[in-house]
């Protein structure tokens, strides 16, 4: 939160480029920009330890719940599937009915489920469930939680102006690795030690917590306000359903995702099964792809509003990532081929998937202020759930693929074909105006 203070106290000091020199004026209303900024991080963070945490455990839920790698995959994937379902529709309510409202039913529902699920739906020593019934319950948890995303990123697209969104926007969006490496390095450990009765309660209450705070914080801008004309604001050009820019980058941002979604649901089961590392490496590793995506993404928000090329920042972390997973590929094909040589690669393997999950991780805060801004900030939650369908699409295919690639090919081909995916992206990103 420091990071945030400073540059709240730059930006009340001079003007920024693109804001008008009446939003820099003291106000009463301004300082506030920062906690709605800050219940943005905290609502993120709670839902991405429950998409990105729960596939840290994959192991365990693996042995807890007697699953094969294909149970696995299916149970998991429902999970991104209800998010990729729900995210359309709570950004079109998110536009009609106003971000509170829609943030505060997100966060309690979803909170209240867990706990739920923490009582029924977890394995003992004298009953465990069915793999059906743990695939619904993670499936009614994505259509739950899918309500945070476009009501938390409307919020501020409203309390902030141009020249400053991005670095906002990308501020929130090191919630999703935040909570993501929370998870990593918290719930593997807690399901081993003490079962997922303690992982779903654990998330019910961060999922509460964020919701007091929204309750207490999260309002509309004031009206004739300096900030509080961007929501009332008419957008020109068309809606974003109709408007194909709009669609294209969408597009482009789900298929970006489809090698990050490999990396946050199967690397535990890959470092684990193929590279025969244990869980405080797995956790490590996969808390220092989430660290360094949210130092990225901090600093890229930043970067891209003083220097304004997010189009060709997003293309070159399409070229990049894509990059980064074709060498991974042919590095476990490598290790494959040479089993003497194993003992040796397998910390460069390591190093490299961190690598390339970073790579693919660095960008999101960037486009989502892209295509917010293309919408209108008064129509961003219906783009931002537009692009979150996509983004979840991928969480459901991806988990549900790797398994029957894995049958196929090898662990070469899953990260080969995440490189393809990153590649295929690079030209559908829009190109600079």
């Amino acid at each position: 939160m420091s990071v945030i203070a400073a540059h709240a106290n730059r930006l009340q000091g001079r003007p920024r480029p693109g804001i008008v020199t009446s939003a820099n004026k003291a106000s009463p209303h301004r300082n506030h920009r920062w906690k709605v900024l800050g219940i943005g991080v905290a609502a993120n963070a709670s839902f991405s330890t429950i998409f990105s945490g729960i596939p840290a455990t994959a192991v365990f839920m693996r042995q807890g719940y007697h699953l094969g790698n294909g149970q696995l995959g299916l149970a998991l994937g429902l999970l991104g599937l209800g998010v990729a379902l729900s995210e359309l529709p709570w950004g079109l309510l998110t536009d009609r009915w106003g971000d509170r409202g829609v943030l505060l039913t997100g966060l309690g529902a979803t909170a209240a489920w867990l706990l739920l699920m923490a009582f029924f739906i977890v394995p003992s020593a004298s009953h465990v469930p069915d793999v059906a019934v743990l695939a619904a319950s993670l499936l009614v948890a994505g259509l739950l939680g899918g309500s945070v995303n476009g009501s938390s990123g409307r919020a501020i697209m409203a309390w902030f102006q141009e020249g400053e969104r991005g670095f906002a926007m990308s501020i929130r969006q090191t919630a999703v690795p935040l909570g993501g490496g929370l998870g990593a390095l918290v719930l593997p450990s807690l399901a081993s030690a003490y079962g997922f009765a303690m992982v779903f309660g654990l998330l019910a209450s961060a999922s509460a917590v964020s919701a007091f705070f929204a309750w207490l914080w999260l309002h509309q801008p004031p009206a004739g306000d300096d900030v509080g004309n961007a929501v009332a604001a008419k957008p020109a050009g068309p809606a974003p359903l109709r408007n194909i820019e709009v669609w294209r980058l969408a597009t482009a941002i789900g298929l970006l995702c489809f090698p990050q979604v490999a990396v946050l649901t199967f690397a535990s089961v890959f470092l684990h099964d193929f590279a025969g590392m244990g869980t405080l490496v797995i956790s490590a590793s996969l808390a220092a792809v989430q660290t360094g995506a949210m130092i990225l993404r901090v600093w890229s928000g930043r970067f891209t509003d003083r220097h304004r090329n997010r189009r060709p920042f997003l293309r070159l972390c399409s070229a990049l990532s894509a990059l980064a997973f074709a060498a991974l590929g042919l590095l476990v094909l490598a290790a494959a081929a040479t089993p003497g040589w194993q003992p040796a690669l397998m910390p460069a393997i390591a190093v490299l998937l961190v690598v390339a999950g970073i790579s693919v991780s660095a960008w999101h805060g960037v486009a989502y202020t892209e295509l917010a801004t293309l919408a209108g900030a008064s129509r961003a939650g219906t783009a931002l759930g537009l692009a979150n369908s996509f983004v979840f699409i991928a969480f459901f295919l991806v988990p549900a693929g790797i398994p029957g690639l894995l049958l196929v090919s090898s662990w070469a081909g899953v990260w080969l074909a995440a490189a393809a995916c990153a590649l295929i992206a690079w030209p559908i990103f829009l190109q600079p105006a």
